[in-house]
């Protein structure tokens, strides 16, 4: 037996742990890439046009700050983006979600107000076209317990806000781009003082 051990103690046993290394920091790297081209892939599939980092007036007089906002052929979807990896414990009254990821556990504030006061400062500036939020989830997070209002997943995000029909879109997309540019130009106001 110890002839076994010897044979594995060669001049190649570095570079093998090295390619073993190598192969397992590849895949870790592909993994991050698919669920970047999952979630832009989605966002790709549903949205005509978007904007990030948007800052907009709020209703109390102060300024709100919304990650992704997209133009679909459904109206303007606020979207926030979340990376949680495990098992999350949410729901509509609860005041934190948890999430637990093998012996990691931690907390983060529960997502819906903001959005929802995101929706209203949108909503107050577009008052004719519809305006929804979604806080996207990525595949690696499980709601055991039921899934909270406004949540979702990439393939339900592609279902709700897909549209199949491009060139029904494309006359819809026309019909919100004055809004859109409502929303540019608060933006810029808001951003200038």
């Amino acid at each position: 037996m110890s002839d076994f051990f010897q044979t594995f103690q060669g001049p190649w046993l570095l570079p093998l742990i090295g390619v073993g290394l190598l192969s397992l920091s590849w895949a870790l790297y592909r993994l991050a890439q698919g669920k970047a081209e999952s979630l832009e892939g989605a966002i790709a599939e549903i949205s005509f046009d978007r904007i990030e980092g948007l800052i907009i007036p709020s209703a109390d007089e102060g300024e709100i700050l919304i990650d992704c906002l997209l133009l679909t052929s459904k109206g303007l979807l606020i979207l926030e983006v979340k990376d949680a990896q495990g098992i999350v414990f949410g729901g509509n009254k609860l005041q934190d979600w948890i999430v637990i990821n093998n012996d990691r556990r931690y907390t983060f504030s529960n997502p819906q107000p903001a959005l929802y006061n995101r929706i209203a400062a949108v909503r107050e500036i577009v008052r004719q076209v519809p305006v929804a939020g979604r806080i996207l989830f990525l595949d690696e997070a499980q709601f055991t317990k039921g899934v909270p209002d406004l949540v979702t997943g990439t393939a339900d995000l592609v279902a709700d806000f897909g549209e199949p029909d491009k060139n029904a879109a494309n006359s819809k997309i026309e019909a919100f781009k004055p809004h859109w540019d409502l929303i540019r130009k608060a933006a810029l106001t808001s951003n200038s003082t």
